[in-house]
């Protein structure tokens, strides 16, 4: 069968890795020690995707800009402790060997600083699976189109043969905002019902069912 997507584009956190409550645990952790009264989960949750200064402006709205730095930093260090114990999504190392295997251009854009996703590929072993990426600190943060349009400029591919999945709103938004189609995954960051209000081709439970549909329709 012929593909119907040439790129594929992944999320990273809360998508092939399995890291949402980590991030979310850092955040609360950073404002704690910092005696700034902590996001909620859900509060937290939501901010999964955005680069670092844009989530703690969404998650601490009544935090001085003076002091995102501070917290930044902070949350740096709880997360950095923590993520050599993260792992990936039951599945996922599979599911991008059969991608790679069926001649698809896999990519990565993510929420993620160069030097955390790097850190990622390192520790989960997939760097090499990946042709290319881009991170919050050297595009616009999502939702804006710029990591898969620099993504299809790149491999010179149109928007019609490129595909985003995400976790999160934010995900399903950047490829609406750059003319590409989207699917969404309900075991990370955002709930099923807000993905599906942002009509995606589909909107998988796990990762089993991510692969059976991109087996079967891309």
């Amino acid at each position: 069968m012929a593909k119907r997507f040439e790129l594929i584009v992944f999320d990273w956190d809360g998508t092939l890795m399995d890291s949402t409550g980590a991030i979310v645990a850092s955040i609360q952790a950073a404002a704690t020690d910092l005696g700034i009264e902590p996001p909620t989960d859900e509060r937290a949750s939501h901010i999964i995707g955005l680069g670092l200064i844009d989530a703690l402006r969404h998650a601490l709205p009544d935090l001085p800009s003076e002091r995102y730095q501070d917290v930044a930093l902070r949350y740096r260090q709880h997360y950095m402790a923590r993520d050599h114990d993260l792992l990936l999504f039951d599945g996922a190392a599979a599911l991008i060997e059969e991608l790679t295997a069926a001649g698809h251009i896999l990519a990565v854009a993510t929420g993620k600083t160069r030097k955390g996703l790097d850190r990622a590929f390192e520790v989960s072993g997939l760097g090499p699976r990946f042709q290319s990426s881009r991170c919050a600190d050297e595009c616009h943060s999502k939702p804006h189109p710029q990591m898969l349009e620099e993504l299809m400029d790149e491999f010179g591919v149109e928007p019609e043969l490129t595909l985003m999945i995400g976790d999160t709103t934010h995900d399903l938004l950047m490829a609406r905002n750059a003319g590409v189609a989207a699917l969404g995954v309900a075991y990370g960051a955002h709930p099923r019902e807000a993905l599906e209000a942002e009509a995606p081709l589909y909107c998988a439970a796990n990762v089993a069912e991510l692969a059976a549909w991109l087996r079967q329709q891309a």
